[in-house]
């Protein structure tokens, strides 16, 4: 018995680095489900100049606050993505309460794989960790002048355009340059 559980000990964290970014970098697990004050969702929609001529992609939306607000506020689009079934199901009802579920849509997905090609802006609320790793999707994936706009957590040393104090939280944003 000791031999196993020695054994186990050797090997296993290694096999966590052996499993797919999904398994052991997964939102779900390493994000945390934490509403943006409503303070704090208009600062960031006010940052990133949102319009109704948008598409705002939020990646881990929870409930979907930051793109019903969008929606209601500006008349943009918008799309939410979380890969919890239950804050995405909690998001379309709140868009059908808000009477904007014409202009948005929640889907159920790991933020890594989403398509953001069309986003002109997107919104994050995620960790410095995830942030980071996000950044070079950012980059390839986004045309240039999109605008994503984080609450609470920077991209390491890509230094942002903007940056502004909100209640107890920082915001920041980001303008895609071209290649």
């Amino acid at each position: 018995m000791r031999k196993i559980l020695l054994l186990l000990a050797c090997i296993g964290p290694g096999l966590l680095y052996a499993q797919p970014h999904d398994s052991w970098l997964n939102p779900k697990k390493v994000v945390p489900y934490v509403p943006t004050s409503p303070e704090t969702v208009a600062a960031m929609l006010k940052l990133g100049g949102v319009g109704k001529n948008d598409l705002l992609i939020d990646l881990g939306c929870g409930d979907g606050r930051i793109v019903i607000t969008a929606a209601k506020e500006y008349g943009a689009r918008g799309i939410g993505v979380d890969i919890d079934p239950e804050r995405i199901k909690e998001a379309r009802e709140n868009a059908q309460k808000e009477g904007v579920a014409g202009l948005v849509e929640f889907r159920q997905g790991d933020l890594f794989d989403t398509d953001i090609g069309k986003a002109t802006v997107v919104t994050l609320y995620l960790l410095p960790e995830v942030n980071l790793k996000l950044r070079p999707k950012l980059w390839r994936d986004l045309k240039p002048g999109t605008r994503v706009v984080s609450h609470s957590f920077d991209m390491g040393d890509w230094k942002p355009d903007k940056q502004e104090h909100v209640g107890g939280s920082e915001i920041f944003l980001w303008m895609i340059k071209a290649r």
